[in-house]
């Protein structure tokens, strides 16, 4: 696995997931099993399967939390404001966050240090035109307001 990329936040909320599936989810799922098997014929045993299902999806989550904590390089939030320059003129002002990509989250306005917006602001200083390349070919010009780290 590459190198994942957190903020301090996102690898805390990562062993919180990670603490809550080993002590509470397995138990819960241990039990799932128990009572599954007091049910009889395991061959044709639905709620077996379904807890049998759940407990391989669960360790292949530890698994992949536990990698990505392992290769995590721990990097500082940054908050942008800006705004897209438009023939000339200042329009559409939005603050993102950018933080590491799997902490991204678009619709809450959390974007990817590795994302086009994101890479070239990362770098930026307040009061700065920062072009930015976009997966179209087109480039989009940004006036960076303020920059808070």
């Amino acid at each position: 696995m590459p190198e994942v990329q957190l903020t301090e936040a996102g690898r805390k909320e990562l062993e919180k997931r990670l603490d809550y599936l080993k002590s509470v989810r397995r138990a819960e799922i241990a039990e799932e099993i128990k009572t599954a098997r007091g049910f009889g014929d395991l061959s044709e045993n639905a709620e077996y399967d379904a807890a049998r299902k759940a407990q391989a999806e669960m360790e292949g989550e530890i698994a992949e939390i536990e990698a990505k904590l392992r290769m995590a390089k721990i990097i500082h939030e940054t908050t942008v404001t800006c705004a897209e320059i438009v023939d000339g003129v200042e329009k559409n002002s939005k603050t993102y966050t950018i933080v590491g990509t799997a902490e991204a989250d678009l619709a809450n306005g959390r974007i990817s240090d590795e994302s086009p917006v994101g890479s070239a602001l990362i770098k930026a200083k307040d009061g700065q035109i920062v072009d930015v390349q976009l997966p179209n070919g087109k480039t989009k010009q940004l006036k960076v307001i303020k920059i808070t780290r």
